[in-house]
């Protein structure tokens, strides 16, 4: 009996291996980029699109102008519930269950019918909402000791997601010969190979959770899930979401219109587009460069102020020179819009202590800021049709940045919630 019982906990090792695989760095890495490739691609996929399905629908410029603008504003409407559903479900099939339903969004939204676009939009908008509050705390608690800097990489991916859908989706169109619907479609098929990635996350968890004593893995599940008391009423968590809201809104903005500026003060529309897409590129080295300081830094509030200034400057020289000046302009907005969306992520996992903490930071954040963001394209489009042109919205967005300026100094403050 005494050899029996010496030898007893050998008994569990052989599920080890297993779970070992499941854990491994790079699974988890590949899940997470192929995740956030995502996340921006279905989006920006459909801008070159836009003038295409007005024409299938015979929608109006407003009803057509919509098809961007849903999806944003059901981010803000989503991202509230998020953490509820992880705390229930946990992250891992949440962000499982999140990347399918984006797979059928993008599906629902090319059927022969304006119903199915508009509830395709929204579908997508609440799926990338989930995907947005889940991943910073996913992110802060598999990497917390490099979270800033992780959240740099995948802020990274989301606009190369976004910079590949947009370069790509006339020309899949002509290659798949199904007119907008097959091109805007095919992303159905990166969600489905973005969940087939995650998988091994949620098996690993459910593994995970079954080792565990069961007590333990209560006590620890209810100390990880403990609600952040107040964040509504706090300070910090005010700033943190005005940065990133007003920073959203005048990224979509410029997004909606810069070409529109460009050309209307005479630029040839071609280079116009160019224009456009190399501010998108340099967006890139803003959203991997930002966060990886911001990691390094006690205090972010200097790093903060500069982003707000590089956005200030790039506006103003789109309204003193808009066509001497716009790749001057697009570079400096590149810097500020990409780096501001890094550092906005960043703020959630450094100022918060917790997982859950980074969940409820990021469901209000990011309800904020997308339900400002998507003000931002339409307020502007009213104000330039109300003054007939373009100097207006862009003073307005020049005090915008004053106010970014304000909140980024407060949020970068070394303290958490």
């Amino acid at each position: 009996m005494a050899v029996t019982r010496a030898h007893q906990p050998v008994a569990t090792p052989p599920a080890l291996p297993v779970r070992t695989r499941l854990a491994h760095p790079a699974l988890l890495l590949t899940g997470i980029l192929l995740v956030a490739l995502n996340m921006r691609a279905c989006l920006a996929a459909i801008s070159p699109m836009v003038g295409e399905i007005q024409h299938t629908f015979g929608l109006s410029a407003t009803a057509s102008g919509l098809i961007t603008t849903v999806p944003v504003l059901f981010q803000g409407v989503g991202a509230p519930l998020t953490p509820r559903l992880t705390r229930r479900f946990g992250t891992e099939r949440v962000v499982l269950g999140a990347v399918l339903v984006l797979g059928a969004g993008v599906l629902l939204r090319v059927l022969p019918s304006v119903a199915a676009l508009y509830a395709g939009c929204v579908v997508i908008g609440v799926a990338i909402a989930v995907l947005n509050v889940s991943m910073p705390g996913l992110v802060k608690r598999e990497f917390p000791g490099r979270a800033a800097a992780m959240t740099g990489v995948y802020s990274t991916t989301m606009l190369v997601g976004a910079t590949l859908a947009a370069g790509t989706s006339v020309p899949l169109e002509h290659v798949l010969g199904g007119g907008w619907q097959a091109s805007l479609g095919a992303w159905s098929l990166l969600a489905l190979v973005a969940a087939v990635a995650w998988l091994p996350q949620v098996l690993r968890s459910r593994q995970d959770r079954a080792a565990a004593p069961a007590a333990p893995a209560r006590a620890a599940s209810a100390a990880a899930d403990r609600p952040v008391p107040g964040i509504w009423r706090s300070p910090l968590a005010w700033q943190i979401s005005l940065f990133m809201g007003i920073s959203s809104l005048l990224v979509y903005t410029l997004v909606a219109w810069m070409p529109t500026i460009l050309a209307d003060h005479g630029m040839d529309r071609g280079e116009a587009g160019l224009v456009f897409a190399f501010s998108n590129l340099v967006q890139v080295a803003g959203a991997f460069l930002v966060p990886l300081m911001a990691g390094r830094m006690t205090s972010q509030r200097a790093l903060a102020v500069v982003m707000a200034a590089l956005n200030g400057l790039g506006i103003a020289v789109l309204l003193a020179a808009p066509v001497s000046g716009a790749w001057v302009a697009a570079a400096v907005l590149g810097v500020a819009q990409g780096g501001s969306l890094g550092l906005g992520l960043a703020f959630i996992v450094l100022r918060t202590d917790s997982v859950a903490g980074a969940a409820r930071l990021g469901g209000m954040s990011q309800a904020v800021g997308y339900l400002v963001a998507a003000a931002g394209p339409v307020g502007a489009g009213a104000l330039h049709q109300l003054t007939g042109g373009w100097s207006t919205p862009l003073v307005l967005m020049l005090v915008l940045v004053a106010v970014v300026g304000a909140a980024g100094w407060g949020a970068g403050r070394n303290r958490t919630l």
